[in-house]
């Protein structure tokens, strides 16, 4: 008995971190992941295609653009193995602390790169250097804050505490396109001050929501159920081998769990900025838009994103009730029925009242079910991997996800809309063939709920 209770009180982590600090933590690197999103992709269509890639025409030049986009996608599953590994290995404090300070320190190079008219092909070359940068980086980011919220949360609240990260992304989006509006406002998207340095602003500023979030982040302590594995032997020298090994097939559910959401979660940003923006008629790259103005669009987007951070909020709490994977059934079940409506929502209308109303109401249901089905995943994740090698299956699983969901959705919309002539019902249908791939691996995958968050793997 004597013995018992020792181990058990040797095996008690002595600091605790305290609700606000596991918010503000988890908050934190998240918000700036988005706001770097957020960034670069409006000026990948406002800025980009005209500054680094001005040697091809108009469609080509945007073409390259969301490439570069997308290519930040492809080094994600790289630096989740990486970071991965540290996670499992060192802790997750030392881990957010380095991936933060590597996608700090990219976002505000981009911000400082030379344009094709000063440097040439260099230019184009040294921002797909810094967007690769970036993507190693957000490719440990996610999944550690992830980990610092639930291995922190109270006993039947780790959905809850799950959403904290997830709240990153409307807050992000809210930050990133309030100073674009702002810079916009005083300078105008076509202005030669914006092309020649008011562009720069919004990622050189990320510089001051990166110190802060490394001042949050150094005064972590490890949560409880790391800091028992380490105690008790059970850190994995490995992590992606046992991983690999053991849980190939949480690596696979996990990977299309999270596949809608990330489509979804791109056409509603990328994807409708682009075509809400573009000119009704026919243009040289054979697609018409909305026609809808720059800062009418974004601000439309902006209070769609409202109803995204709320209901990526209340996702948790219901989660936590109910259990994640009969929610994320019901939400990802409603997402297929939302991409079989793109062309109701979506179609240029006589009353061009009537037209901005659609695309309203689009940008808000379509927020509505990326809050619910964005919000669950910081704890459904998570809970598919035992704590040895829950930072590298979590990390893997949503970044290989991002290659599948995210790298290819703006190349794969912008490609599907040139080939409908402009209609976006086709774009659609590729979100609602995501969905059901999505509903696929959620029917073959256990409920997490209850699932022991102390236990680990053995190799």
């Amino acid at each position: 008995m004597s013995i018992s209770a020792t181990q058990t009180a040797a095996l008690a982590p002595k600091p605790v971190n305290s609700p606000g600090r596991v918010i503000a933590a988890s908050l934190v690197g998240t918000t700036i992941e988005f706001y770097d999103f957020y960034v670069y992709a409006t000026a990948a269509v406002l800025v980009f295609p005209k500054l680094f890639f001005t040697a091809a025409d108009s469609s080509t030049a945007l073409l390259l653009s969301f490439a570069t986009f997308g290519a930040a996608m492809v080094a994600r599953p790289i630096g989740a193995i990486f970071f991965g590994h540290l996670g499992d290995r060192n802790g997750r404090k030392s881990t957010l602390v380095a991936s933060l300070l590597t996608m700090g320190v990219a976002t505000f190079l981009i911000g400082v790169l030379p344009t094709y008219g000063s440097v040439g092909l260099l230019a184009p070359i040294l921002l797909l250097v810094m967007r690769l940068a970036q993507g190693f980086a957000l490719g440990g980011e996610w999944s550690g804050a992830a980990l610092v919220a639930t291995e922190n949360a109270p006993e039947g609240k780790r959905a809850w505490y799950g959403t904290f990260p997830q709240a990153g992304a409307p807050i992000g989006f809210i930050i990133a396109n309030t100073l674009f509006l702002i810079i916009n406002g005083i300078l105008g998207s076509d202005s030669p001050e914006f092309l020649s340095w008011g562009w720069r602003i919004p990622f050189l500023f990320s510089a001051v929501m990166v110190i802060v979030g490394l001042w949050v982040r150094l005064k972590l302590v490890e949560s409880e159920s790391f800091k028992t594995a380490e105690k008790t032997g059970k850190i994995t020298k490995l992590p992606l081998g046992t991983t690999l090994r053991h849980h190939w097939r949480a690596v696979v559910l996990g990977t299309f769990i999270m596949l809608a959401t990330y489509v979804l979660f791109y056409l509603m940003t990328t994807f409708a900025l682009t075509y809400g923006t573009a000119a009704t008629e026919t243009s040289d790259a054979g697609t018409h838009g909305l026609g809808i103005p720059y800062v009418h669009f974004v601000l439309m987007q902006v209070i769609g994103v409202v109803f995204f951070g709320i209901f990526t909020l209340l996702s948790g709490p219901l989660a936590d009730q109910i259990g994640r994977r009969k929610l994320l059934i019901w939400v990802t079940s409603c997402i297929a029925v939302f991409g079989l409506t793109f062309d109701v929502f979506l179609m240029v209308r006589e009353d061009i009242a009537f037209t901005g109303a659609l695309a309203q109401a689009f940008l808000v249901i379509g927020f509505t079910l990326m809050g619910a089905t964005f919000g669950p995943m910081g704890a459904i994740l998570p809970e598919l991997f035992p704590t040895n090698v829950r930072y590298t299956g979590s990390a893997i699983a949503y970044n290989v996800s991002s290659i599948l969901g995210a790298a290819l959705a703006p190349i794969v919309a912008l490609e599907l809309w040139k080939a409908a002539s402009g209609s976006t019902w086709i774009v659609g249908v590729y979100l609602t063939g995501a969905a059901v791939l999505t509903l696929i691996a959620l029917v073959l995958s256990k409920e997490t709920k209850d699932q022991d968050y102390s236990r680990v793997s053995h190799d």
